[in-house]
């Protein structure tokens, strides 16, 4: 008897009986057949006279046997499943390395269709093909029919006849027509899926003057990368994958302009050459130099995929990229300081300055993390990385204590959108509040209403660092007036000019969400966390969560948190713990049970060698 966890309307087997009569059935009230077998039969079609009437046997292309290749070396796994829920047969051959799938169907709405289906995935890392067989026995002929082919119709072949014998003499011989789709003597599954970046307005807007032409900005890395690395850390590595592809004409553009390492491109399309209609853009917007580098630290830390940088060239991007920042700067012998002088900050209203407060911040967690990676992965750690990055002017303004945009910016003067303010998060810097609240305060009152839409999420997440939740909805709420009616199709100005379906400003208002409420950030330690809850709102729960191999919900409302470990992907998954602030107190995280705690901060992170074991085990209780 079968054992109660398991669905009672699903049969499955390694092996098919030896009596083929007892292989399984797929029918719908108008077609049916057995499972590979070389005849299908129609409702209401028979052939033979009186006592000799049976059912007209019609030859079935479903006949089709999936195999694997000689020589694939592995042992395989077989499996055939016959699904009395759905109706469907699955026959399934696996490995360490692949799944090949075979559906054989009854349509359940079109009662004319018999359909199979086969598909192939990959378990495991590499890119080489994979090749299985598809054995068709078909043979347009029949014992119970005069059959003919006819003219093809729609890419499907197409077979039509009657039957020879009617069922009383004179009377009908019934027709019948099928239309069938060979199938090929082989299915190979290449390389994939291959990511080719993500532009403002997706992929359904883009062509000539539309949308900025489906280019490649620096919105996938900083305003869409956080939100699907959160979740999808295999697609988070295709994004980065795509950087890894154009990096030769990251290269390029270095050399065009002058410099060492490599510079992506501020618009990229299929080569990474630099594609912007407007040559300004592409040569002062460096800092989109900084934002690549921060998806692959942020990819890195999240997941500790060696594998990316040692084999598949994460490497050669980051160290590219650092050589390139070392190559830009210039040394300042009377402020004993690196400048960067002659770009663009975020804030576009404003180009050819020096020293963007931004983009020298970005060069510093640039190079700090080239030269973390480095040490990592075992490589030299070039000294001029490490002297640039401390010794990178960082403007401030003591006087008034806060960062000025670049030097010589005077407060009050307009700006695009968000750039200061960006500093703290998504940009790692270490910011006290009361300054966090001068940059915010500042840059408020003179950031322009027609500025893109992620802006105003930005000062949210900081406003609820400074734990003002008030301040942070009324900002958030202004999002609101670029999501048009009636299917939310965001723009990217508030007046509905600009890209549309603008994913960067969903990305920034995701952002705000899933690491603004919950104070998440992703770092080299663990992942921290300091929940606030928004006015009007009772609880938040994060669902789905990836962290190094774990899957995790985490939850909390005003007065307590919540922490499940879902699933964890394999025994390489580090077990893991929650460090409470600022009690220093360690809880296990043991997968599948919920801990929970008093609403503080705290970090996700692998547990120490004592606690790993806990981590691995499920709590004790009392008696």
């Amino acid at each position: 008897m079968a054992d109660a966890s398991e669905d009672p309307t699903i049969f499955t087997a390694h092996c098919l009986p030896s009596d083929p009569r007892l292989w399984a059935t797929v029918t719908n009230a108008y077609l049916g057949t057995r499972v590979y077998h070389d005849t299908l039969h129609v409702s209401g079609v028979y052939n033979g006279a009186c006592g000799d009437t049976h059912r007209a046997a019609l030859p079935s292309p479903l006949n089709v046997q999936l195999e694997a290749p000689a020589g694939t070396g592995e042992q395989l796994t077989k499996t055939f499943t016959l699904d009395t829920n759905t109706g469907c047969f699955l026959h399934t051959l696996e490995d360490s390395s692949f799944r090949a799938s075979q559906c054989i169907y009854a349509h359940r709405v079109l009662p004319h269709v018999l359909a199979l289906s086969v598909s192939l995935s990959r378990l495991a890392a590499g890119s080489g093909p994979i090749t299985v067989l598809l054995r068709a026995a078909f043979s347009p002929e029949s014992t119970d029919l005069d059959l003919h082919l006819g003219p093809d119709f729609q890419g499907a072949r197409y077979l039509y006849g009657h039957t020879l014998t009617p069922e009383q003499p004179g009377g009908p011989q019934q027709e019948v027509h099928m239309l069938w789709t060979p199938v090929p003597p082989a299915l190979t599954l290449g390389q994939g899926y291959i990511c080719h970046g993500l532009s403002p307005g997706g992929l359904s807007n883009g062509s000539r003057e539309e949308c900025y032409w489906g280019h490649v900005f620096w919105d996938q890395d900083l305003w869409m990368f956080p939100n699907v690395l959160m979740f999808h850390p295999e697609a988070a590595r295709a994004l980065l994958e795509y950087r890894i592809r154009t990096l030769a004409g990251a290269l390029d553009n270095a050399r065009n302009l002058g410099y060492q390492g490599a510079k992506f491109a501020w618009e990229s399309a299929g080569s990474g050459l630099e594609v912007c209609p407007e040559d300004i853009y592409g040569a002062q917007e460096i800092h989109i130099n900084g934002a690549v580098m921060l998806a692959f630290q942020l990819y890195y830390h999240s997941t500790q995929d060696l594998q990316l940088f040692r084999e598949s060239g994460g490497w050669d991007v980051v160290s590219a990229v650092a050589e390139f920042w070392c190559s830009r700067v210039e040394w300042s012998p009377g402020e004993e300081k690196y400048h960067l002088r002659g770009v663009m900050p975020p804030d576009e209203y404003h180009s050819g300055v020096n020293n963007s407060v931004y983009t020298n911040v970005l060069v510093q967690n640039s190079l700090r993390f080239a030269a973390a990676l480095a040490e990592d992965l075992g490589q030299p750690v070039p000294e001029r990385w490490l002297l640039v990055a401390d010794k990178i002017k960082v403007p401030f303004d003591l006087k008034q204590n806060f960062h000025p945009e670049f030097e010589g910016y005077e407060p009050g003067e307009e700006v695009k959108q968000a750039d200061v303010v960006l500093l703290g998060y998504p940009v790692p810097f270490s910011l006290s509040p009361h300054v966090r609240r001068k940059n915010l305060e500042i840059y408020e009152s003179v950031t322009s209403p027609q500025g893109p839409a992620m802006t105003w999420s930005m000062f949210a997440v900081g406003w609820m660092e400074l734990k003002d939740p008030r301040r942070a909805w009324g900002l958030l709420e202004r999002s609101f007036a670029n999501i048009t009616e009636p299917f939310k199709v965001w723009t990217e100005n508030a007046d509905g000019s600009g890209a549309v379906n603008f994913l960067t400003g969903m990305g920034g208002f995701l952002q705000a969400a899933l690491f603004g409420f919950t104070g998440l950030r992703i770092t080299r330690a663990g992942v921290i966390f300091d929940p606030m809850c928004p006015e009007g709102v009772s609880g938040v729960c994060v669902s789905g969560m990836s962290y190094q191999g774990n899957k995790l919900d985490f939850s909390f409302c005003n007065d307590s948190v919540t922490i499940e470990i879902r699933t964890r992907a394999g025994p390489w998954a580090p077990p893991l713990e929650a460090e409470l602030w600022p009690s220093q107190a360690r809880l296990p995280l043991p997968p599948g049970h919920k801990v929970s705690f008093p609403c503080s901060a705290g970090r996700i992170q692998r547990a120490l060698p004592q606690e790993a074991e806990a981590a691995s085990s499920p709590p004790r209780t009392s008696s």
